[in-house]
């Protein structure tokens, strides 16, 4: 309990630090929302020109581009620190004082730097799960909403173990490495759209390596109630998004491992 006092006290210390500049995390909020909306503009296009891709439509696909950017937002959000361990907290020595404190460190990391401007490819991001509602004629059935429920925390932790590998890379580079970025924000892209439309190759390396199928392509299948043209089981969506959970483990023993090579800036 002191451990998650101590995170939420962390949360509204940066929220309120925000909040000291309204006019400035509004701008950075709507920046988010339209920087996001282009990408939808792209998705429109695409099938404005050419019509429905492989049989999907353009509702079902905002289905799964809405799903994906919640969980990225959301994971965008917890996952701050990580983000900038490198150039905020090994540089400058603050790392040290974080290890000092009684508490976990993963928490204190996530509670650092909570941004509010997230909200608005959160926000943007459901606006786009409504209109695939609509246009897909997806019927929210008390199963459909536990499903995407599950899927938006698979999602979550997925990512967030994404940000906690990219943070580990830290201990040894300092700078982070853009590799992440292309498992981050190249994961968003690569979710936005069903797995049935790439190349077996990467297929598997969205199923197996970085399982973004799990908590998305296969939810969202449950969702609409739609049979996948790749041949898996009707359940795979109910229970698959466990495997984002699965690679949060993992990646939280990866960063066990850096945390004990990690070396002291000794200032």
């Amino acid at each position: 309990m002191g451990s998650l006092a101590l995170f939420l006290r962390l949360v509204k210390a940066s929220l309120l630090g925000q909040a000291r500049y309204p006019a400035s995390a509004l701008m950075l909020t709507l920046g988010q929302f339209l920087a996001t909306g282009i990408e939808v503009i792209a998705v429109w296009a695409l099938f404005h020109r050419f019509g429905d891709v492989q049989g999907w439509t353009l509702g079902e696909v905002a289905v799964f581009y809405g799903l994906a950017n919640c969980m990225f937002a959301i994971a965008d959000a917890l996952g701050r620190g990580f983000d900038v361990l490198g150039t905020e907290f090994l540089r400058t020595g603050a790392f040290d004082r974080l290890l000092l404190r009684p508490r976990p460190l993963a928490l204190q990391l996530m509670g650092h730097d909570v941004r509010v401007s997230r909200l608005g490819r959160l926000m943007q991001g459901v606006a786009v799960l409504a209109f695939g509602t609509v246009q897909a004629g997806v019927a929210w059935t008390p199963e459909a909403v536990a499903v995407a429920l599950f899927a938006l925390a698979g999602g979550v932790a997925l990512f967030l173990g994404i940000l906690v590998l990219q943070g580990t890379l830290a201990f040894w580079t300092v700078e982070s490495l853009e590799i992440a970025h292309v498992l981050t924000y190249g994961g968003v892209q690569a979710a936005q759209y069903p797995l049935a439309l790439y190349a077996r190759w990467f297929r598997r390396v969205l199923t197996f390596i970085v399982p973004l199928a799990c908590v998305a392509y296969y939810p969202v299948l449950a969702i609409l109630g739609k049979a996948d043209p790749l041949g898996a089981p009707g359940w795979a969506g109910m229970v698959s998004p466990l495997a984002g959970f699965v690679f949060l483990a993992a990646a939280f023993v990866a960063w066990r491992f850096g945390l004990r090579h990690y070396a002291s800036t000794g200032s």
